[in-house]
């Protein structure tokens, strides 16, 4: 059984907000641990034959957009990975500061495990913090943009 991106980001999702603290599947291919809450525990999706490779620590947050004051959402990174952001190295970045941006739109991309995996924007408004450097390791759960609602 194959599990796409967005699959993964709702079953990710569903867990928060079900307040489940772990959640552990395994089959003879693929193993995934996650994490929620305030220690730190493991969050992997590796074929169930790489178990000594080393695991990432999960952040905090969960992946999907926080807010913390009225109008701002952080768009968070759903793995552990490498930041990129644009498509290739001569290519513009997908967003700027002050870039407005739509629910769906491609703001970055994450690699994680030699996949390149774009992450779109859940919700609409204007960039106003770019808080990551390009090509940068980044954690499951950190915040990635500051988008203004609006």
């Amino acid at each position: 059984m194959e599990i796409s991106l967005k699959q993964l980001k709702n079953l990710l999702k569903a867990l928060e907000e079900e307040g489940v603290a772990e959640f552990e599947y395994k089959d003879e291919k693929y193993s995934l641990r996650v994490g929620f809450g305030r220690s730190a525990l493991a969050a992997s999706a590796l074929p169930a034959h790489a178990f000594a490779a080393p695991v990432a620590a999960a952040a905090p947050e969960a992946p999907a957009a926080k807010a913390d004051e009225a109008g701002i959402v952080f768009v968070t990174s759903p793995f552990v990975g490498t930041f990129y952001r644009s498509p290739s190295p001569d290519s513009e970045p997908f967003v700027e500061i002050g870039s407005v941006v739509k629910p769906g739109q491609s703001l970055c991309i994450v690699e994680a495990m030699k996949l390149m995996n774009e992450i779109e924007s859940e919700h609409g408004g204007t960039v106003v913090e770019i808080m990551v450097e390009n090509g940068t390791s980044v954690e499951f759960g950190q915040k990635l943009f500051k988008l203004k609602q609006g």
